[in-house]
Order: structure tokens, then C-alpha cells, then sequence
């Protein structure tokens, strides 16, 4: 019943699920978890990368992209490229489908927070100070770094000494954290084409109550730049033989 599909699937599922739901639990009114800042976000999306990377493996992905700028950025490292269009799908569904959950999980908060654009917040990423040409060069620069360490932590050069079986998801959700504390600041680091635009998609459709519009003027910003830093990251893994 597994399969490559399924697993990118359901570990984006997940990784949307446990990632904007930290988000949700921060940002809405009379949750528990109210204001406990930019730490928590973080390490929520840590965990959330990890979870949905050892969900991806275990129903039939070995690759566990949950990432359309991984994808590419290891394909063009390969030179192959067949994944790609079968994985973008598969992940922007998933991501979708987690977004859906988080809505429901949530529902009853929606209505007692006034603020549409902390809403919109709980889906997607919006910048700190609008600027596209600098929030397109943030996107790129954690995104090469993304894909670029991922491919080193991976790398046949490090064969000898590189994670132990089981390792691979716990080092990737702690470069992710590592990613969100040092270069999220600017963007809310996105480094994710299905992340941000399939929740952005999903709160365009979902009845969320007092919600606003989606910000849509912004929307190619999270994929254009995490798909070139993805691409540059994997031509210079390509480059070096990593």
C-alpha cells in the first residue's frame, strides 16, 4: 500500500499539520500556547520537519523531499528529473490537506481572533518589512543553505563518517531550526514552494471565520525564490561531487 507518492503525501500532510499548527497555537486568541514567541515557532517547525520526514519514509518515500525546492535541488544535482512534476503534486496536496487539519483543530479560535492578517499568519508567511527584491534574496539564501547542508549531511563524501540509520530526519529538523533562528527574521522562511502556497491556497477556500484576503501580490515571492536557491544549491552539489 505504500508508495513514493503516499509517503511524500502524508509527510507533508504532517509537516503542515505540526508547522502551522505551532503557528496557530502562538498567534490565536485564547489558545494556551498565546504569545509564547519566535522560540516555540521554531522549534515547532523543527519537530515538524523531522515528524514528517520519518512519516514520508515510513509510507514508501525514501527520499522524504516534503519540498519542491529539494526536489529540484537534488535533481539537478542528479541530472534527473522525472520526480520532479510527480512530488510537486503530491506535496502541494498534502500540504493543503494539513492546512485543512489545522483549521479544523483549531476551529473555535478563529472567530475569537480579530485580526485577519494574523489568520492569513497561521497559513503562510508574510514579510517583516516588504521589500520583494530583499525578501526574494532571503528566500533564495535560506533555501541554498537548506538544500545546499542537506545535500552534505547526505553526501557520498561523508559516507564514513555520516549519520548513523535513523539519524537523517533529527539532523535535517535541527537544520531547519537552525535555518528559522539565524535567516527567518526577514521572511518567516518559507524555503518551501508547497508550504507556503498550498496553505495560502487552502485559506482562500476554507470558510475561516473573519478572514481576510490571501495576499496574493506576495505569493510568488515563497516560490520563486525557494525554488532558485533550491536549483543554485543543487548546481553547486552537481559542481563540487557532494
Amino acid at each position: 500500500m505504500t508508495s513514493p507518492l503516499l509517503g511524500e503525501f502524508l509527510g507533508t500532510m504532517i509537516l503542515i499539520l505540526l508547522g502551522d499548527g505551532v503557528v496557530a497555537a502562538v498567534l490565536l486568541k485564547r489558545s494556551k500556547a498565546e504569545g509564547s514567541g519566535w522560540m516555540v515557532i521554531t522549534t515547532g517547525w523543527a519537530v515538524a520537519v523531522m515528524a514528517g520526514v520519518f512519516t514520508a519514509i515510513a509510507c514508501g518515500s525514501s527520499d522524504a523531499h516534503l519540498n519542491p525546492a529539494v526536489t529540484l535541488g537534488f535533481a539537478v544535482r542528479d541530472g534527473h528529473f522525472g520526480k520532479f512534476a510527480p512530488y510537486l503534486a503530491a506535496q502541494m496536496l498534502g500540504a493543503m490537506a494539513g492546512a485543512a487539519l489545522v483549521w479544523l483543530h483549531y476551529h473555535p479560535h478563529w472567530k475569537e481572533t480579530s485580526d485577519a492578517a494574523t489568520k492569513l499568519g497561521c497559513f503562510c508567511t508574510a514579510p517583516a518589512i516588504r521589500n520583494p527584491v530583499t525578501n526574494l534574496m532571503s528566500e533564495v539564501i535560506a533555501t541554498f543553505v537548506l538544500v545546499f547542508v542537506a545535500g552534505a549531511i547526505f553526501s557520498k563524501n561523508v559516507a564514513t563518517a555520516g549519520p548513523a540509520a535513523g539519524l537523517g530526519p533529527y539532523l535535517v529538523g535541527s537544520l531547519v531550526w537552525g535555518i528559522g533562528l539565524s535567516l527567518g527574521g526577514p521572511t518567516g522562511y518559507a524555503i518551501n514552494p508547497a508550504r507556503d502556497l498550498g496553505p495560502r491556497v487552502a485559506h482562500a477556500i476554507l470558510p475561516i471565520a473573519g478572514k481576510g484576503g490571501s495576499d496574493w501580490g506576495y505569493a510568488p515571492i515563497p516560490v520563486v525564490g525557494p525554488l532558485t536557491g533550491g536549483l543554485l544549491a543543487g548546481a553547486l552539489l552537481r559542481a563540487l561531487g557532494v
